[in-house]
C-alpha cells in the first residue's frame, strides 16, 4: 500500500477532516481521530477519546485566542474541548494541511482557524487550501504564498478543516492524496 508507515492525525468530524479520513483509508494511511466525551465524529476508525486530564495539557485562554484570532470565540465547556482537541492533532502532526478560507488578517475563518493558528506557533510547515480562492496556500513565516501542488513528506500528519467541504476542497485533497501517495 502507497500510505503504509504514514498516520494522519485528525479529529474526524463532518466535512474535511472525514474526507481526509476517507481518503487515508482508501491510500492504506493509518488515522488517530482525537476525540472526546461528547463529541460527535464521522469517523470511527482510529478513534482516541482523550480524557479530560489530557484534554487539560493542552487547555488554551480563549482570551489569547479570541485576541489572536480578531474574534470573539465562545466561552462553552464544548467549544473549549474542541480548541483542545485540535492542538492534540497540530501537536502529533510534522506538517498541516486545513481546508478553509484564509481571510484578509491572514488567519483561517472559523474554529478551523485555531488549528492552522497553533500550528504557526508550533513552527510546523503549514498548507491551506481556501475553497474561495480555489488554491493552495503556505504560510512563509509572515504570509501565505500561493504554492502549486503540495506534497505529503512527512510520516506524521495532521488534516483538518471546515465542516463546510465544497466540492473543490474535496478535489483538492483528493489531488493531494494522490500526488502524495502515487
Amino acid at each position: 500500500m502507497p500510505g503504509t508507515g504514514f498516520i494522519l492525525y485528525s479529529g474526524g468530524a463532518k466535512g474535511a477532516e472525514a474526507a481526509f479520513g476517507e481518503l487515508a483509508q482508501r491510500y492504506g494511511v493509518e488515522e488517530v481521530n482525537y476525540s472526546f466525551e461528547g463529541h460527535v465524529s464521522e469517523r470511527s476508525r482510529g478513534l482516541r477519546t482523550l480524557t479530560e486530564e489530557e484534554l487539560a495539557l493542552k487547555d488554551v485562554s480563549l482570551t489569547y485566542v479570541s485576541r489572536l484570532m480578531n474574534r470573539k470565540f465562545s466561552t462553552a465547556p464544548l467549544f473549549r474541548k474542541v480548541l483542545q482537541s485540535i492542538c492534540w492533532q497540530v501537536a502529533s502532526g510534522f506538517e498541516v494541511y486545513v481546508v478553509g478560507s484564509v481571510q484578509d488578517d491572514l488567519t483561517v475563518k472559523g474554529g478551523t482557524g485555531w488549528g492552522a493558528e497553533y500550528a504557526k506557533i508550533c513552527n510546523k510547515p503549514l498548507y491551506v487550501f481556501d475553497q474561495e480562492k480555489d488554491g493552495w496556500f503556505q504560510w512563509s513565516k509572515s504570509a501565505f504564498a500561493p504554492v502549486e501542488a503540495p506534497v505529503i513528506r512527512h510520516k506524521h500528519f495532521t488534516g483538518t478543516g471546515t465542516r463546510f467541504l465544497e466540492a473543490n476542497g474535496r478535489k483538492a485533497l483528493e489531488d493531494l492524496f494522490a500526488r502524495s501517495f502515487k
